[in-house]
């Protein structure tokens, strides 16, 4: 389809979904095509900016998978069940997280959700000896590495949970995964006062592949990896991989850079946001020791 096919541009005085019905003329064959009439759409400013990139992360979500994104077992920060308030309350502050697995035996033995919050009574409870972590705690919610973000998404909200245990095909635990996460993939980043910028840009996946955000700075990714890539032209491993494609990446573009392989993980038409990286297995033990 070219900008030829398109009708001429509709008045400002018509509502958005005349504007779009005008736009949408001819059949829309796949997700790609659809995309495409997008980004001519916003071009004509009939969508703007924020819009496009909102209505582009909704589509790409419901292709990717929760091991896209989850944070990996060995980030994983949890509290034992046998744990007593004075073992689990400088695990909670320090991590400053909202929610927190709760583990038996072993870390493969998720036995329940702790909320912070629900710590709180303890501050005005002298005699803490009374206090047992399976009076408070919720129900884990568990999805395989597999399941579509979108189906995620809308189990999450039936469910009214904040937070699922992502397990392996072993029922071992992989990692977790959280609606923010899942919301972040459509809207762009959500930050939050408690957001540790440097901890969360590079997850591990295994012993030679992980997640990196696109804003990680070339500083710091030649930091963990031991790279040399050079920082005088960009500032971010996005604006590297960018300039080596020579045009913004759709999902699942790879590209190999050195001894690195940079797969588009979420892009919109401005950006490149979530990348998979995977090197060779002795860089990545180079990687795995800084």
């Amino acid at each position: 389809m070219t900008d030829d096919h398109l009708p001429p541009h509709p008045p400002l005085t018509l509502t958005l979904m005349e504007r779009l019905r005008d736009v949408f003329t001819d059949s829309i064959a796949d997700s790609e095509e659809l995309i495409r009439v997008l980004r001519k759409a916003q071009r004509r400013k009939v969508l703007d900016n924020d819009a496009l990139s909102i209505i582009e992360g909704a589509l790409q979500v419901a292709d990717m998978q929760v091991r896209d994104i989850m944070v990996p077992r060995s980030q994983v920060i949890t509290v034992n069940a046998s744990d007593s308030p004075q073992d689990i309350l400088p695990v909670v502050i320090e991590a400053q997280h909202s929610r927190f697995p709760v583990i038996g035996e072993s870390i493969d033995d998720v036995v329940g959700i702790l909320l912070a919050k629900d710590l709180l009574p303890l501050a005005l409870d002298r005699d803490q000896r009374k206090f047992d972590i399976k009076d408070v705690m919720r129900p884990a919610y568990y999805v395989p590495e597999s399941k579509r973000l979108n189906v995620l998404l809308k189990e999450f909200r039936e469910n009214r949970n904040h937070m699922a245990i992502v397990i392996d095909e072993y029922g071992d635990l992989a990692g977790l995964c959280s609606i923010e996460d899942v919301l972040e993939q459509i809207v762009g980043e959500i930050e939050d006062e408690h957001d540790i910028e440097d901890e969360a840009f590079i997850k591990q996946l295994d012993n030679h592949t992980f997640t990196v955000k696109a804003l990680t700075t070339v500083d710091d990714f030649n930091e963990h990896f031991g790279s040399d890539f050079p920082t005088e032209e960009f500032d971010t491993i996005g604006g590297v991989v960018l300039s080596n494609f020579g045009h913004i990446p759709q999902r699942d573009e790879h590209i190999i850079i050195g001894n690195f392989n940079f797969r588009i993980l979420n892009a919109d038409n401005r950006q490149i946001r979530l990348l998979h990286v995977s090197i060779s297995h002795a860089d990545a033990a180079t990687a795995h020791e800084l």
